[in-house]
């Protein structure tokens, strides 16, 4: 019995000595309250004015020029369509078309935020060119060009559009996705054989944050230019509606929420 408990004995050291040590309690984590969000602007994968979300945009590239001063600045490029059928006056009252239509350009870029930039394309008889690049301080030059206008020729609506969205890309390019981009498009909507802009206009849409306001001299419900729900469209019956719808394009800038932006 006696070498029994000593062996017992034994037995229970051994097993005490192998005996890992009891693992000390977990610590507390300290928890820190998050950090609230601050209001972040519009930028490239951020939902445009019909509420889709877009891609990352612009594609990322070295544009000239550099980056931007201003990487929040709202840009309005104005396409403006100086065709023979601008020179009717049916849907503008008692002017025609091109002249109700600069009138009313006249009165719009003097509303616009004086940090805003703001371009001018025009197609006439001589192609489609642009007549002033996006840029601020820019005010008188762009009423200096309007007032020489003269409408006649063609309407390469699908030409102008698709080198009007070339120039928001790149100045998209040097704000690096940030501000805001509109597409201002002055019409009758009366495009040339193979011109249709149907293509170029939904690719806008689909791609990127650039909101498509037309306004329109009596343009149809079918015309890619007036879909409801994805572009702004104004009807413009004389100088007034013409007047209040390019007022309406300061009102439509998109709105961005920080949880609807993505880095």
């Amino acid at each position: 019995m006696r070498i029994i408990s000593i062996a017992g004995a034994a037995l229970l050291v051994a097993a005490c000595q192998e005996a890992p040590p009891p693992a000390p309690p977990p610590k507390a984590v300290a928890k820190t309250a998050p950090v609230p969000a601050s209001p972040v602007p519009a930028k490239a994968g951020s939902p445009g004015a019909s509420g889709r979300m877009t891609p990352g945009w612009p594609p990322a590239k070295e544009e000239a020029g550099g980056v931007a001063a201003n990487l929040f600045a709202k840009n309005y490029y104005v396409v403006l369509d100086a065709s023979g059928s601008m020179n009717e006056k049916g849907c503008s009252g008692d002017q025609s078309k091109i002249a109700a239509a600069k009138e009313a350009l006249n009165a719009f870029v003097d509303t616009l935020p004086p940090d805003a930039n703001v371009g001018l394309q025009v197609f006439d008889g001589r192609g489609i060119n642009e007549w002033l690049a996006l840029g601020v301080n820019n005010r008188p030059e762009f009423k200096r060009q309007l007032a020489t206008v003269k409408a006649n020729a063609s309407t390469p609506l699908k030409g102008a559009i698709t080198g009007a969205y070339a120039k928001l890309l790149g100045q998209g390019a040097r704000q690096l996705g940030y501000g805001e981009y509109h597409l201002v498009i002055v019409t009758d909507g009366h495009a040339d054989q193979g011109q249709d802009p149907t293509g170029i206009v939904n690719k806008i849409l689909n791609e990127s944050p650039v909101v498509v306001q037309t306004i329109g001299f009596c343009i149809g419900e079918k015309h890619s230019l007036n879909q409801a729900g994805r572009t702004i469209y104004r009807a413009a019956d004389n100088v007034a509606d013409l007047r209040q719808g390019l007022a309406d394009v300061l009102a439509e800038a998109p709105q961005f929420t920080v949880t609807e932006f993505k880095k």
